[in-house]
């Protein structure tokens, strides 16, 4: 059992996905059971729901709320639980964390509103209020997401420092910033404030990078398929073991070429055909605008599995 004390957003943090009948249900079945696969894994420290992985965006609040019922009647408190704010309105945001807290969450992660798209860089004072609508409502750990420069959607490093230094209940950042000299110097600020804030990288075309760059831990959706791999990873170079770092390193790198290609927005429906293709899902479904991956490509999805290693004996326990 987990212990009672506040969670520490740390270590490997498995995002999951979600999974969908032929007429764009939830799965609720099969969504219990990929959660159990998941928590079989020896080593992390929670699972993160209602993100990316779980198709967030085409999911209503109520079946938000539902799956997050859902996974704590799975995890039975053995790991944390982060759960996923994904909302344009702040007064929303609110309602969601004050409810994720009554509901058993650990942390909450919280993603920039998509109308920041539109300059929100040159307006702090926007993300300040959407994160005080949500601190107000809830006293969890936070888990700030920081998305890629490119999107136009990341926090310029003196607003993510502000906003660190303003809501002391911000304790790491997910980070897809997605380029290094950022990335470095983020972990390197963040570390160095009053009230220091981890860094759970995202970077997972480049994790043994990230980590040896002082990433405190993984968040990512990867590890809906390879928690096992990240967890040997993350020990690796937490115990400065570069020689065992690279080989598991090698072992991963199959799996990025199979998620992580371009376009990069397909990156989960390919772990889902993936944990088709190693028996541990019935259907790949994903709600439009989401679409199937081409025949080719779950071909090649299938032959960097096997070149990573993965079948339905050795998927959850590669590193064993």
């Amino acid at each position: 059992m987990r212990s009672s004390n506040p969670y520490t957003p740390q270590g490997v943090i498995p995002a999951c996905l979600l999974p969908f009948d032929a007429d764009f249900n939830i799965d609720e079945q099969a969504y219990r059971a990929h959660l159990r696969d998941i928590l079989s894994v020896e080593g992390i420290t929670a699972i993160a729901i209602n993100g990316h992985a779980a198709e967030v965006h085409a999911l209503t609040i109520d079946e938000q709320h539902r799956v997050l019922s859902v996974t704590k009647e799975e995890l039975r408190d053995e790991v944390g639980m982060v759960v996923g704010i994904h909302t344009d309105s702040s007064l929303e945001a609110g309602r969601m964390a004050a409810r994720a807290e009554v509901e058993g969450a650990d942390a909450l992660l919280v993603f920039p509103p998509n109308v920041m798209t539109l300059g929100g860089d040159m307006r702090p004072e926007m993300i300040h209020a959407h994160l005080g609508h949500i601190t107000q409502a809830s006293g969890l750990p936070i888990i700030l997401f920081q998305f890629p420069w490119q999107s136009n959607l990341s926090y310029p490093l003196s607003t993510l420092l502000s906003l660190c230094e303003t809501y002391p209940t911000i304790r790491a950042v997910k980070d897809q910033i997605g380029d290094g000299n950022r990335h470095e110097q983020q972990i390197r600020e963040l570390k160095a404030l009053d009230n220091p804030v981890k860094t759970l990288t995202t970077h997972s075309a480049w994790l043994l990078g990230s980590l040896a760059l002082g990433s405190a831990g993984i968040l990512s959706g990867a590890g809906s398929v390879i928690a096992d791999l990240q967890v040997a990873l993350f020990r690796a170079v937490q115990d400065n073991d570069l020689e065992t770092a690279r080989a598991v390193n090698d072992r991963i790198y199959p799996t990025v070429r199979a998620f992580y290609d371009a376009p990069l927005l397909d990156m989960h429906n390919r772990m889902k055909e993936a944990l088709v293709i190693l028996g541990k899902m019935k259907a790949a479904h994903v709600r439009p605008p989401l679409v199937k991956p081409t025949a080719e490509e779950i071909a090649k999805i299938g032959r960097m599995l096997e070149a990573a290693g993965l079948n339905n004996e050795t998927v959850y326990r590669n590193a064993a």
